[in-house]
């Protein structure tokens, strides 16, 4: 195991380092997979199989010790993959419709996945505090992970978050800081801050810890996998913030073909993005190769990352699979949350109505073909953006029958 460059290829050994000392290309964790044939494919599934029911499942193929199921963390992972066959219907989707539902994480996202792998990273290398620039989900899921693993922490947000995210991240005990400017002005200040003596013992889970962070999106893919009885789904749709967790779940399916685990077929890969921060759409709609960063201005808060790091490779990504980039507004990411919310009973945060809103649009278009089976991720919790859904009683009534009639309520 090593730190691979994207851009070069070269090899760094573990460590917290993010960035390659050559041409400055990203770096990410490589594997040495075992090659082997039917026989050792069984075995492993059966013993990921036997595991426990969360992401550690999945520790032969990820950066951790061997114990880490022994140590004291959140252990999220193995949410439902639900079948919805309303919002099949709806939709009109004939092949298999799934929600893979992550909100029924410790803190109601998906961001505990990357912070549990980010964790085990910053005890390694001995880190003292835990720390992130974040849109919400994040400086929540590293409070918590923080407060059960025994670390301090101190998380940096935009200023104008959700007020339900600003709770959540709050109230495991460690620093909040608000910087004035969005979430990329509040990245700008976490890498100012690891370069600086303030910063020494800082573990960054998003920045000088981001290779290992990243790796934990890919337990997304080997649980929708396993839980579609070991084989590949043929469309899954992602929504995209930074773009690392579309390229590490593309990264997961691809290391499960490899280790023979599921049969190798075509999937298709598509990227989900709100209109009012859509860089990455913009730029696979005018066939470019570089995506040019804009100013986020969209309900989507958890979304709204003007410019996303992993940006070019969702393009080459979506492009080599054969799926999309496409992006909604956010009266229709309103609608999608009511959507889901009416068919399958999930309530979906913003991130969730981007993602159905976009698996719709995509429907209507052409693009997504709706007799192959496809998965839809929904990201985290609606009770983290009430903001985004106006609702209320649909009536309020004397405590009477007959001013319940009055009312037209009554079934029939």
């Amino acid at each position: 195991m090593a730190l691979s460059c994207r851009e070069c290829g070269e090899r760094f050994g573990l460590g917290p380092i993010f960035a390659c000392a050559l041409c400055f290309g990203p770096l990410e964790v490589a594997y040495d997979l075992p090659a082997g044939g039917p026989r050792q494919a069984a075995d492993l599934r059966k013993r990921i199989e036997d595991g426990p029911a969360n992401i550690w499942r999945y520790a032969p193929l990820l950066p951790v010790p061997a114990d880490v199921a022994d140590k004291p963390n959140l252990n999220p992972g193995l949410t439902k993959l639900v079948k919805a066959g309303n919002l099949a219907r709806e939709l009109g989707v004939t092949g298999g419709l799934y929600v893979k539902d992550d909100s029924g994480n410790p803190t109601h996202s998906f961001k505990d996945r990357v912070v549990a792998i980010a964790v085990e990273a910053a005890r390694a290398f001995g880190f003292t505090t835990l720390s992130c620039s974040s849109t919400g989900n994040l400086a929540g899921a590293v409070g918590a992970a923080a407060a059960r693993a025994g670390f301090k922490s101190c998380v940096f947000i935009p200023h104008d978050l959700e007020a339900g995210k600003v709770v959540m991240a709050a109230v495991y005990g460690g620093d909040l800081v608000g910087i004035e400017g969005t979430y990329d002005d509040v990245n700008r200040f976490c890498s100012e801050l690891i370069g600086d003596p303030l910063g020494e013992g800082w573990g960054f889970v998003n920045v000088n810890l981001r290779p290992y962070y990243g790796e934990g999106s890919k337990t997304l893919a080997y649980e929708i996998c396993e839980q579609l009885g070991w084989r590949l789904p043929d469309q899954i749709v992602v929504p995209i913030a930074s773009g690392s967790q579309l390229t590490k779940i593309d990264k997961g399916l691809k290391e499960l073909v490899a280790l023979g685990l599921v049969e190798d077929r075509p999937y298709k890969i598509f990227g989900a993005q709100a209109e009012g921060c859509s860089p990455v759409s913009r730029a696979f709609k005018d066939g470019h190769d570089v995506v040019r960063p804009v100013k986020p201005d969209t309900i989507a808060k958890s979304l709204a990352i003007g410019n996303p790091a992993d940006g070019p490779y969702v393009l080459d990504i979506a492009r080599r699979t054969g799926g999309a980039v496409e992006d909604v507004t956010d009266e229709q990411i309103v609608d999608a949350i009511r959507l889901l919310a009416r068919t399958e009973g999930i309530f979906a945060e913003t991130a969730g109505g981007v993602t159905v809103g976009v698996t719709r649009k995509l429907i209507e278009s052409g693009l997504l073909d709706p007799s192959l089976t496809t998965v839809v991720l929904n990201t985290g919790d609606g009770l983290k953006t009430l903001d985004a859904v106006a609702a209320g009683p649909t009536a309020t009534i004397r405590p009477s029958l007959e001013a319940f009639r009055a009312a037209g309520l009554a079934a029939g």
